[in-house]
């Protein structure tokens, strides 16, 4: 048995002891609030409201950092910072896509408001930081140049 293999099944024995004890439930390990909604929507207004707000407003306290081209519109590094207080969401948007959102992040208290992942991009976009903080919506944008698209390009 390969070491991969070991790991594997070592770790949906513990998640299935924990199950079924009832220490645990899928919705604190799995996506909980899952809404299609909020992935169909077009624009960033949409997402807010599709999220329960009713307006946002640019901030510096949330950055976005990513690179000014990518070469790749498949694969693009993207990081948010949070410094506003009380930060427990934050997603990012690509303007351009066909779906807007393109992750969402929920920020449990106490820990540091910073998140990266990467993103799939179909051309040039601006790339929005959407937070919520002390029930706020706030927002950053960056525009990223993509040399060769990612979504279906």
């Amino acid at each position: 048995m390969n070491q991969s293999r070991r790991t594997l099944m070592r770790i949906t024995s513990v998640l299935g002891a924990a199950f079924a004890a009832g220490l645990l439930k899928p919705s604190d390990v799995f996506a909980a609030e899952w809404s299609q909604k909020v992935f169909d929507a077009k624009s960033l207004e949409a997402v807010v409201k599709e999220l329960g707000g009713d307006k946002f407003v640019i901030s510096p306290d949330i950055s976005i950092t990513g690179p000014d081209i990518a070469e790749n519109g498949a694969v693009v590094p993207v990081s948010v910072a949070s410094k506003a207080p009380n930060t427990d969401f934050m997603a990012i948007l690509v303007e351009k896509n066909p779906n807007s959102m393109s992750a969402s992040f929920n920020i449990p208290p106490g820990t540091e408001a910073a998140v990266t992942t990467r993103v799939k991009m179909g051309g040039t976009s601006n790339v929005h930081a959407l937070v919520r903080a002390d029930g706020k919506w706030l927002v950053a944008t960056k525009e990223i140049k993509v040399t060769l698209g990612g979504c279906g390009g």
